[in-house]
């Protein structure tokens, strides 16, 4: 429960500094985050599937 609380609290504190950034800025940061989490899944997919652990 206590994860919950903190979790909805950072949650609220991004979303507050977004909503005060720049559109384009905004945008940016979300293209980031979206290619970095992309890269991820590929990199535990392909390790899952060959068998070896990082």
């Amino acid at each position: 429960m206590l994860f919950l609380v903190a979790a909805f609290l950072l949650l609220g504190v991004v979303l507050g500094t977004v909503a005060h950034a720049p559109l384009g800025f905004s945008a940016v940061a979300a293209v980031v985050i979206a290619v970095w989490l992309g890269i991820f899944a590929i990199r535990e997919r392909h390790g899952r599937r060959h068998g070896t652990t990082h």
